[in-house]
């Protein structure tokens, strides 16, 4: 892929390889009418489950994307070379196996095309002195991992694996319900056995629930390192939930759709089609129509208009939704929390194209190529990813790694022997020199990145790598306005911007301050990753002010 071409996936310009061809054939058909029931700003992966509930509720529903393929965060696409399908920003889809959506088939994607492959094992952890943790399906193997470091850390797997399981249903329960909708975590959990305790420990940082509980230093990097996996810094308050990030996984699973991440949207935009419902990509939204006071509808960068009956759902980043309607009609107080918001730990992604997988040695003998695996040297290294942020270093010393092979699991994504590599690490985008300054020096990081993995894995040799794209903090928010300040989960999910303070006091249940204007998407609770859980809550808000119900939806066939 040229230069130019990657510029122009970045700026939401038209490449024919990224469109998917049967929804933007849908959508350069037209409408026919530009009135519906339901208009949706952007097509992220909440907005379309939000759509999708409404569309089989029976609304007529017109959804419009700025970029020319649907998904957002959810997106896959030849960014390397072609014939190789790269997962733009998510990969695993854990957390969206516990969505009502799908655990309880209330949208029947399945049916639409979207498979999930399971690969086994879920991570493997690799250190410099050729030991290893490797988190198995079988849980009993898994803590056979630790026990190789400590018998007591083996103990405090299995012991916090089962404490986890007995609260998990109370935190799934509560992150598919919307606030206000039903009790909440804390109330939940008031009715467990040991309920202070763990409201003692969501209050903890990761690291301090880690660093009591095992001994090891090799058990706490690989504890620490899945804490850290979505962006928040392990020694945070309020981030003890992400402690129990193993257990939740060595549930679930780290699954992957089979031909890419896109293939939930993909789903999920055939199932709105077949409800009657219109996707539009290559529409930027530009600004709300709001008449008496109302949101009625929205106006799109090339002048055309789409009006709603019912109501008007927005994916748009709150940093950008304010400026799509009349300063004077947003309260102060939400301002405020706009103003306040704050961006999570940035990543930096390298796509590769090679001609063979990462394969890492093992004491004592033998490999093992897994689908996904951590590096980190020591607890400590991740721990400093928080400082460096704040103070704007790019420290490129030992950085803590997420290397993804999707086509160990799944070899369709590339030419047959051929193989895909997304290396993960997290940089500050508020560099010292400015994050335009990215752009200079986006390829040295990218280059100290593959230096520090082939100290892991020395078989991935130069003449094995065929194409790359690299992806600085700075191109993500390009890419994607909703990757504010390189956030890929929208914004920090710190003790400021979580439960009923997502995305501010007072405006948690996806009603907006402007009648007739919902918000969805990772701004808004529960947060980011890929759940669909903001996607489920805002329809359930959206359709009990219609005077209907999620339960009387979801019991319809159709």
């Amino acid at each position: 892929m040229s230069d130019m071409t990657r510029r122009g996936f970045l700026k939401g310009a038209a490449v024919a390889p990224l469109v998917l061809k049967p929804l933007a054939a849908m959508g350069q058909q037209g409408p026919g009418s530009q009135r519906f029931d339901i208009v949706v700003a952007g097509a992220g992966h909440n907005s379309l489950i939000t759509a999708a509930y409404l569309a089989k509720a029976g609304y007529r529903c017109v959804v419009l994307e700025g970029r020319p393929t649907i998904g957002g965060g959810v997106k896959t696409a030849e960014l390397t070379l072609r014939g190789f399908q790269d997962d733009v920003c998510s990969t695993a889809q854990y957390f969206i196996q516990s969505n009502p959506m799908l655990r309880n088939n209330e949208i029947p994607l399945r049916d639409y095309g979207l498979q999930y492959i399971d690969p086994d094992p879920i991570m493997h952890m690799a250190f410099l002195d050729g030991s290893h943790i490797t988190q198995w399906r079988d849980v009993e193997r898994t803590i056979a991992e630790f026990a190789k470091f400590s018998k007591k850390d083996a103990a405090a797997y299995r012991r916090m694996y089962e404490e986890f399981n007995s609260v998990a249903p109370m935190f799934r329960e509560s992150t598919f319900t919307p606030i206000g909708f039903g009790p909440s975590l804390p109330e939940r959990l008031a009715a467990h056995p040991r309920g202070r305790l763990w409201q003692r420990r969501l209050a903890m940082s990761a690291w301090e629930i880690i660093k009591a509980n095992f001994e090891d230093e090799h058990s706490r990097a690989f504890m620490v390192f899945l804490a850290h996996i979505t962006s928040e810094a392990p020694d945070a308050p309020v981030s003890g939930r992400v402690a129990y990030t193993a257990f939740g996984q060595q549930h679930s699973g780290r699954p992957m759709p089979k031909g890419g991440s896109g293939k939930l949207a993909e789903a999920l935009g055939r199932y709105i089609e077949a409800h009657n419902g219109v996707i539009l990509p290559n529409k930027w939204v530009e600004r709300f129509i709001i008449e008496n006071g109302r949101c009625v509808g929205v106006e799109c960068g090339d002048g055309t208009s789409y009006r709603a009956d019912k109501a008007v759902v927005s994916t748009l980043h709150i940093k950008h939704l304010v400026d799509m309607a009349p300063h004077e009609l947003w309260p102060q107080d939400f301002l405020d929390g706009v103003d306040t918001w704050q961006a999570e730990e940035a990543m930096f992604v390298s796509h590769y194209a090679t001609s063979a997988p990462p394969v890492f040695p093992l004491q004592g003998g033998g490999t093992i190529s897994p689908a996904e695996t951590g590096l980190l040297v020591s607890p400590e290294r991740a721990l400093r990813v928080a400082l460096d942020d704040a103070c704007g270093n790019v420290n490129m010393e030992d950085p803590p790694m997420h290397c993804i092979c999707c086509t160990l699991a799944d070899p369709s994504r590339a030419p047959a022997g051929m193989h895909t590599l997304k290396l993960v690490t997290w940089y500050p985008y508020d560099i010292k020199q400015g994050p335009q300054h990215w752009d200079e020096i986006k390829k040295q990081v990218a280059e100290a990145n593959l230096k520090q993995l082939r100290r892991f894995c020395p078989s991935l040799t130069p003449d094995k790598f065929l194409g790359e794209f690299i992806e600085s903090p700075i191109d993500f928010e390009r890419m994607n306005p909703h990757f504010w300040h390189g956030s890929a989960h929208a914004g920090a999910q710190n003790a400021a911007q979580t439960g009923p303070m997502r995305p501010m006091p007072g405006w948690a249940q996806h009603r907006m301050p402007i009648p007739g204007l919902y918000q969805t998407g990772a701004c808004t609770y529960p947060g980011g990753s890929v759940s669909g859980a903001p996607g489920r809550n805002a329809a359930v808000v959206m359709l009990k002010d219609f005077g209907t119900s999620i339960e009387a939806v979801v019991s319809k066939k159709a």
